[in-house]
């Protein structure tokens, strides 16, 4: 179901897709605010170095995201069926 073009889902699958991305987003929220904390932790014991720069290309890497650009499409389609 990955790999189906959005606009060819049923209500239904729409919905469930929906749900999954958003059960994702929530988990992905938890790991960015976590990762925050370890930078904010290292630059309050001023070690600037690994400890601050992995957490950031991580939280980058996560914002980034292709489910991102997909949740946006979906809420779209969503919109426009009048489901939400």
């Amino acid at each position: 179901m990955a790999n189906k073009d959005l606009s060819e889902l049923s209500d239904q699958e729409l919905l469930d897709e929906a749900k999954k991305l958003k059960s994702s987003s929530i988990t992905n929220a938890f790991f960015i605010g976590f990762l925050i904390g370890i930078i904010f932790y290292s630059v309050v014991k001023s070690s600037w170095g690994m400890l601050t720069l992995i957490p950031l290309y991580i939280i980058y890497r996560m914002i980034n995201d292709p489910k991102n650009k997909r949740s946006k499409e979906l809420d779209e389609l969503l919109k426009e069926r009048n489901l939400k």
